[in-house]
């Protein structure tokens, strides 16, 4: 009994102690004192939503913040007040959305009716707008997702600018929150898209933009994976004010040298911060620094008191710090050092990629910009910040052709993606177009392999294989027959034409499956017995709108991967087709052809010049006889602008050079000239309906004028020159005709 009783009296206790401990925890989480059980329930609900795999590492209680300097001016000796109530806003702004997805955050069926459309805020009075911000809102008004109608938007960007939210920058705009809040297409956010290069300010560094940004999608600089949205959200690079908004510069790497190593293996050159956020890395950088080939250099001397903070080794740091110039060091280097700032971010990333210089990346928790697209793997090392001492060893154990592929991926990412404002801001729109038209986005390998997800539009085919730059990953070749598009502005009023005799020519060729001619003559379509019988088929259409780029307009009946492109006067023999495609099927993604033209720099007049003088060097082969991929077709009708189209159809115009613009800046190589027929220009101008334009000096100005306005379009001069010609075998050899296999070429 007297057990059964003690036995009573301990349960008794058990219960009472548990009971206290329960009421402990209530009254604790009530006022939010812990927080670990939240934070466990977040990453069990981040796996369960499509999140990737938490890293093998060990998870700290301590999560790593996200900084890097608000850049030229150093914000330590500033000390913010922040009350707890700011505190609790400033959780609740960057965690609110935290469970945002494209299926939950984001209305589908505003892009279902008029596709993948960008509607931009307009502009208010009195707001002050950074250069940056101007460049990322003029890029998506001249693309052709922009639309002025708020009503045919599938994405809203904001006037408002948001790049900067560090709260110290003169690039701040204050009371952000209210005036968000009032815009009335807002809808808390939704089917937003928000631009940040900065945000948080000392000593925090926080992610925060210091208002609620709802349920919109952030294109954001130094991201972290801890506060990324997987394919929601998209992470972009850090870019200066400097960065260009078109064309750009290319990338430096102009040869490869065999092996890949150059002066240095490893370099870094910039600020250290003594203390607070994001200065660990940076502050143990000397214990690996050897002066040989591993220089890795920082500066204490930065911000208005840095004496008050130097430690003992900031005097010997600076000394050695100014021996070294900082692009020598970038353009001598195989691998960059890109430790983390303040922030997560670097302008130093950019920079290695321009450079070639491999990007070691030293930052942990940064979702690397367009990491949804791009696999990094392929063009930068990701290395640890708790790893540093072994940084050397392991950039030395990569072997050469390793780094020799990295080397060109740096290159081609660089061109593709980052090299401009407009390049950032278009990938950017490209991804989330990519979500929203899922069954037509693009493959991981269109991303990473040329010319890149810019210039390969899904919407064109779901197979690779139609396509002119995947043949040899795919290890096919483009189909053996070609379709002729004769371009027709005369009427047909005798027998003997020159587009009836070319037509009779192209017909012969063992390669041509079909011959279409675009009637884009103001007179009534031919009766069908007006045309030569031959052993394809002829198919008239009329032009759409009898307007010049319809020559170029994807046809349907176009089936072949290949289009000879002619005008009504041109003059070629069987022969010479049967070449120009044989040439054409070596080089699919380029165009191959005849009448050669050449750009130049003129410096007197500060502008491109065109010239049509015979020499060895061109950059252009006109289209009044060439072959090029029907994809351009494509390209050329969906990817330029109205603006450049309609200036080549009111000037009836330049459609040739507008073409040769655009290939060249999808290759970036030369079109390639077959075998010279001087006889072209010579019998052009004599019997030709279009020779009176060829002689008209209003004709050439206009040409002029036309090459400066494209290049200003593409931001660049995209033309390339070259000076190689592709003869016949024996072409022109003392040998026996007999033995040529294209003999007639040289008896014209």
């Amino acid at each position: 009994m007297e057990r059964c009783s003690q036995g009573h009296m301990q349960a008794k206790k058990r219960y009472l102690i548990l009971l206290s401990a329960g009421a402990c925890l209530v009254l604790l989480f009530y006022l939010g004192g812990v927080q670990l059980p939240a934070a466990s329930r977040s990453r069990h609900d981040r796996s369960r939503n499509g999140h990737r795999p938490e890293q093998p590492w060990p998870h700290f209680s301590d999560p790593l913040h996200l900084f890097l300097p608000w850049d030229q001016t150093d914000t330590e000796d500033y000390n913010l007040h922040i009350s707890p109530r700011q505190k609790r806003d400033i959780n609740t702004s960057v965690y609110k959305g935290k469970r945002c997805r494209m299926d939950s955050c984001f209305d589908f069926s505003l892009c279902r009716k008029n596709g993948f459309k960008v509607y931009v805020y307009p502009q208010q009075k009195g707001e002050k707008i950074s250069e940056s911000y101007q460049n990322i809102l003029s890029t998506i008004e001249g693309s052709r997702f922009y639309t002025s109608d708020p009503g045919q938007a599938c994405l809203f960007v904001l006037s408002l600018d948001t790049l900067d939210r560090d709260q110290l920058s003169p690039q701040y705009v204050h009371n952000l929150k209210t005036k968000v809040q009032n815009l009335p297409l807002w809808n808390d956010g939704r089917n937003h898209l928000i631009f940040n290069l900065y945000s948080g300010t000392w000593p925090d560094y926080t992610e925060d933009l210091g208002f609620d940004i709802g349920q919109a999608m952030l294109a954001k600089a130094s991201i972290s994976t801890e506060n990324f949205r997987p394919n929601f959200d998209v992470s972009i690079p850090l870019f200066s004010k400097e960065h260009p908004r078109t064309g750009g510069e290319r990338g430096y790497l102009k040869y490869n040298s065999i092996p890949p190593f150059r002066k240095y293996m490893l370099v870094f050159k910039g600020k250290r911060y003594l203390t607070g956020i994001g200065s660990d890395t940076r502050n143990a950088l000397y214990h690996v620094h050897n002066a040989e080939d591993v220089v890795l250099l920082t500066t204490c001397k930065h911000g208005k008191d840095w004496q008050k903070h130097k430690d003992a080794r900031c005097d010997k740091d600076n000394a050695e710090y100014d021996k070294y110039d900082y692009k020598e060091m970038l353009h001598n280097s195989t691998f960059c050092l890109v430790p983390r700032g303040r922030r997560l971010g670097s302008f130093r990333f950019l920079e290695a990629l321009q450079a070639a210089c491999v990007p070691v990346m030293l930052s942990n928790g940064w979702e690397l910009p367009f990491s949804e697209i791009i696999d990094w793997n392929t063009a930068a090392v990701i290395g640890d910040e708790r790893l540093l001492l072994q940084i050397p060893t392991t950039v030395r154990s990569i072997h050469q052709d390793k780094i020799l592929s990295l080397r060109q991926q740096t290159q081609f990412l660089w061109e593709a993606y980052f090299s401009s404002v407009e390049k950032i801001v278009l990938t950017t729109l490209e991804i989330i177009q990519d979500r929203v038209l899922e069954h037509a986005s693009r493959s991981s390998l269109m991303w990473n392999s040329h010319p890149g997800g810019l210039f390969a539009l899904p919407q064109y085919s779901g197979y690779l294989g139609d396509f002119p730059f995947y043949y040899d990953t795919l290890g096919i070749r483009p189909y053996p027959k070609f379709t002729a598009v004769i371009h027709a502005v005369s009427p047909l009023v005798s027998q003997s034409q020159p587009i009836l005799k070319l037509l009779a020519a192209v017909a012969k060729s063992q390669y041509c499956a079909q011959i279409i001619v675009l009637w884009n003559c103001d007179k009534p379509l031919p009766a069908k017995h007006r045309w030569p019988a031959t052993s394809v088929p002829v198919i008239v259409i009329e032009g759409e709108n009898k307007v010049m780029s319809s020559r170029f307009l994807p046809y349907e009946i176009i089936v072949t991967d290949a289009v000879l492109s002619l005008d009504e006067d041109t003059v070629l023999s069987t022969t010479e087709v049967d070449f120009a495609f044989t040439v054409w099927q070596s080089f699919p993604e380029r165009i191959v052809g005849y009448p050669a033209r050449s750009h130049f720099w003129d410096s007197n007049k500060e502008r491109w010049g065109y010239t049509s003088k015979w020499t060895n060097d061109y950059s252009m082969v006109l289209t009044g006889a060439a072959i090029y991929h029907r994809y351009y077709h494509f390209l050329y009708t969906n990817y330029l602008p109205t603006s450049l189209k309609s200036m080549v159809d009111q000037l009836a115009n330049c459609e040739d050079i507008l073409m040769n613009f655009l290939v060249s800046a999808v290759t970036k190589l030369p079109p390639i000239k077959v075998t010279q027929k001087k006889q072209y220009k010579e019998t052009m101008m004599g019997q030709s309906s279009r020779a009176s334009r060829w002689a008209d000096p209003d004709h050439f100005a206009q040409r002029q004028t036309c090459m400066n306005k494209f290049a200003s379009w593409f931001g660049a001069m995209p033309l390339v020159h070259s000076q190689m010609r592709l003869d016949p075998v024996l072409f022109k050899d003392q040998v026996s005709i007999l033995r040529k296999k294209y003999r007639d070429i040289e008896r014209l």
